[in-house]
């Protein structure tokens, strides 16, 4: 656990979570500033990926690469043994990261003037990307009841026959942290099937389990007979976007060869060599690193958890999953502009406004805790003396 309470100085390392908050805030100095925004861990990546790629630096040529069998394996066999789900290898398309897949799958299977559905709150490039590529996002408010979110069946059915052509889901979610049942999956499959709806489902975040295990949406009943894209990728679980990497998969045959398509026609190459070392890497032996993560991860929670539910008016939980926290501070009576005021020039502590993530998340703080304990502590306390 030593590994995880050092604290890296990471300013002036070309981090967008701690050299861009200037610009995201608006703000002409963050030097007393503490970023728990962006969902990018203050920890180092495992040493098997530093390991990995300087014994691939040992190699003085960096030619044209391609994702090879070996690459591949490894994917399907973290999936199997960590998820218990079958990955075909040949159903896998590549790409730099899950938001570019969100864009080419969004330009692959809809067309300008769409409509496109999704549960909010919602990560921003679910209602970005969609705009930018002229499609009309459709929204269905997640239900929630002391803090406890689900799916309206009933309104999202509505979203359906609005006629949407693709539904976006999130699982686990960001940025509640809620992992989907079995048996919601297989209802919005049920619906993607009756409505004739692509379902693209995001899991990114499928390995950051913390108090549930994740059901992949593909291997619920009947997915075999909707059109469902998967995005996942190690590079939350590890920490390592910078090097960019993420995985595409599509059991549908004409899916698949659509999307190969695409990526063929936009000279979308898959991974750099470095990118391809990594992912063989983490996927082979990076279990154990991950593991104490979790752990860690958990410790920081209960304390989150602790602290802030002694404050009058701030409500949270642990999430089912991911190392964002989803703080509720509607009792308070502050609006965001003020609480977002507070917390910046008070209490020196930079948290997501709930807002980001659409007009459901008003009232709420998207807190990113994967960081060393101490700064987890520093941000606790920043939270309470921007409130008294």
């Amino acid at each position: 656990m030593s590994f995880f309470n050092e604290i890296h100085e990471r300013s002036h390392s070309s981090s967008i979570k701690w050299d861009k908050m200037g610009e995201i805030y608006n703000l002409e100095d963050t030097t007393k500033l503490l970023p728990m925004w962006i969902a990018d861990m203050d920890f180092p990546a495992p040493s098997i990926v530093s390991d990995a790629i300087s014994e691939r630096l040992k190699h003085p040529i960096f030619g044209y690469t391609y994702e090879n069998c070996e690459v591949k394996d490894a994917i399907v066999h973290w999936y199997q043994t960590r998820h218990n789900w079958t990955i075909d290898s040949d159903t896998i398309l590549f790409q730099s990261g899950v938001v570019p897949a969100i864009a080419t799958i969004v330009e692959t299977f809809t067309k300008k003037d769409d409509k496109i559905g999704m549960a909010t709150p919602a990560y921003p490039p679910f209602f970005n990307i969609p705009a930018a590529q002229q499609r009309e996002v459709v929204t269905c408010e997640l239900t929630e009841r002391d803090g406890h979110y689900s799916l309206d069946f009933e309104k999202l059915e509505q979203v359906f026959q609005s006629g949407i052509s693709m539904y976006i889901l999130c699982n686990p979610h960001n940025p509640i942290g809620i992992v989907w049942s079995r048996e919601q999956l297989e209802q919005l499959v049920a619906l993607c099937i009756k409505y004739d709806v692509y379902l693209l489902a995001d899991e990114i975040h499928a390995d950051i389990l913390i108090t549930k295990c994740y059901t992949p949406t593909l291997t619920v009943k009947d997915a075999d007979k909707a059109k469902i894209i998967t995005c996942i990728a190690p590079t939350k679980t590890f920490n390592i976007a910078g090097i960019h990497a993420a995985m595409m998969v599509a059991p549908n045959k004409e899916i698949f060869e659509a999307l190969a398509a695409h990526t063929q026609a936009h000279g979308q190459m898959g991974l750099n060599v470095f990118a391809c070392t990594t992912v063989k890497a983490v996927y082979t032996k990076g279990a154990p690193w991950l593991d104490e993560l979790l752990s860690y991860l958990r410790k920081n929670m209960d304390y989150v958890v602790a602290e802030l539910n002694a404050l009058p008016g701030i409500h949270v939980t642990i999430p089912d999953a991911t190392y964002l926290m989803w703080i509720d501070y509607r009792a308070t009576g502050l609006d965001e502009s003020e609480m977002m005021q507070r917390l910046l020039h008070k209490g020196f502590v930079a948290l997501d406004p709930g807002t980001k993530y659409g007009n459901a998340g008003q009232g709420f703080l998207r807190m990113n805790v994967a960081c060393p304990f101490d700064l987890v502590k520093q941000g606790v306390e920043g939270i309470k003396k921007a409130l008294f």
